[in-house]
């Protein structure tokens, strides 16, 4: 990501000074193994106390936070920009249904959102694949700034037009998917390789603070100031990203650049990469068949006799779960075998979501709820890990627009597939036999893809 003039800051981890020539994609450049070897990570020469051994496996490894300055702004920002833009998306929702007092018409603020997301995460992954990825992250962070600013002087102004929120939905989502892919597809250039497990653990954290404090703070800013206040709040939170963006250096993709960067030839490429094809397929499996979500005002009412304040309950959990394993995510750094861990951890929801299907007692859902969230966190961890390491540069962004397009699609299609087989059945079949779908189409991958069961971090393979 770039912007108008170069970075007066040193270039990051791996890598390569301005007129140098880009290392290899696929062997780590001497800087890279440099950086690796002094890391403050490493064993340290004399032995640990038990219970400072204890906390270094258990809780996150914040190295990548010590040790790169770069990814700390970066990490720092998207975190206080993501708590803004939760914010945000409450105050449109309060925002449409005060206007309009139609679930619909609420419900339609997600249609708005989802098809520039699809359209935009493809354009923008091949962008990324040619561009300065400082550049794009500098654009789409100014312009989700400036749909805040708007969606604040429309809510100051009193317009009360659902169309204009529509509107500003729809860029806001445009901005995200353009800029997204180039911001992930840096990470592996600001950490050394054997940190990216636990800065995708800390982007994990980051994302999930987002979603658990970011509508708690909205909703008490919005009965408070109304909802111009979380607009103005997200406007001036996003100065935080805008800085981390300033200060990296020119991220051009590593490789030969032929012309304009192919969305076909992303798509091809994972076509023909069968550990990265299958830790997408993983996902999928998890989304469409074990993501109940669009049952819980139900599931409230006749599994709990809640109300509201059950639904929202129910929302959280799977968030709390997935902060408290980002949280404790010591360990993922000592994982080689992380094509198992994925698929273990994508049937362990699936266990954890049939069992919520058959438990009707309130704590004890959210606990499995939160449990599933956990390992959700887990899964993602390694995906991103696999994704970023195996593929090489000049195809990561690419691949992190497909990511968009699995991550925007997958729910909405869970959404459907669970409401379809809860009007034919009932919401507790429907989240049983969903959950027991996910499990079996793990072992069903592990069985067509052994290779994938064997993918080792040491020697990764896309």
């Amino acid at each position: 990501m770039s912007t108008n003039h170069p970075a007066n800051s040193t270039a990051a981890p791996g890598a390569p000074e301005p007129g140098a020539a880009p290392s290899s994609a696929s062997e780590p450049s001497d800087a890279l193994a440099a950086t690796a070897a002094a890391s403050p990570s490493a064993l340290p020469d004399g032995p640990l106390p038990w219970h400072r051994r204890l906390a270094r496996g258990a809780f996150a490894d914040l190295s990548p936070l010590r040790d790169n300055a770069d990814y700390r702004r970066v990490w720092f920002g998207q975190a206080v920009s993501s708590i803004g833009q939760q914010m945000t998306a409450v105050a449109v929702s309060v925002q449409v249904y005060d206007l309009t007092g139609s679930s619909f018409a609420t419900g339609l603020v997600g249609l708005f959102s989802l098809f520039p997301l699809i359209a935009f995460g493809l354009y923008g992954g091949a962008i990324a694949d040619t561009a300065d990825r400082r550049r794009l992250g500098l654009i789409g962070s100014a312009g989700l700034a400036a749909v805040s600013a708007v969606l604040a002087a429309q809510a100051i102004a009193g317009l009360g037009l659902v169309a204009v929120l529509y509107a500003a939905v729809a860029v806001q989502a445009g901005f995200f998917a353009l800029s997204s892919p180039a911001r992930s597809a840096m990470i592996p250039r600001l950490v050394p390789a054997h940190q990216l497990p636990a800065a995708n653990a800390l982007n994990t954290v980051s994302m999930n603070l987002g979603l658990t404090v970011g509508p708690m703070l909205g909703g008490v800013l919005i009965g408070a100031y109304g909802a111009q206040a979380a607009y103005l709040v997200d406007t001036v939170a996003f100065a935080a990203t805008l800085y981390a963006m300033w200060r990296l250096p020119t991220m051009l993709p590593l490789g030969e650049r032929k012309g304009r960067a192919s969305v076909l030839d992303g798509l091809r490429f994972l076509r023909e990469q069968p550990n990265l094809r299958t830790s997408f397929l993983a996902d999928l499996a998890a989304m469409i068949f074990g993501m109940p979500r669009a049952l819980f005002p139900a599931i409230a009412v006749t599994f709990y006799a809640g109300d509201a304040r059950t639904v929202g309950l129910l929302v959280s959990a799977p968030a709390v779960g997935a902060l408290v394993g980002a949280l404790f995510s010591g360990w993922v750094g000592k994982v080689n075998r992380q094509g198992a861990a994925v698929l273990a951890a994508v049937a362990a929801w699936g266990l954890a979501i049939a069992a919520f299907g058959l438990i009707h007692n309130l704590w004890f859902g959210l606990f499995l709820l939160a449990v599933a969230g956990c390992a959700d966190t887990v899964s993602m961890i390694f995906r991103n890990t696999m994704m970023q390491v195996a593929a090489p540069d000049e195809m990561r962004g690419r691949l992190q627009g497909i990511f968009i397009v699995v991550v925007a699609g997958g729910p909405r299609l869970g959404d459907f597939e669970s409401g379809a087989v809860a009007s034919l059945t009932s919401p507790a079949t429907s989240v049983v036999t969903g959950g027991l779908a996910c499990v079996a189409a793990i072992l069903l991958l592990a069985a067509r893809r052994p290779a994938f069961l064997r993918y080792d971090a040491r020697n990764p393979t896309p």
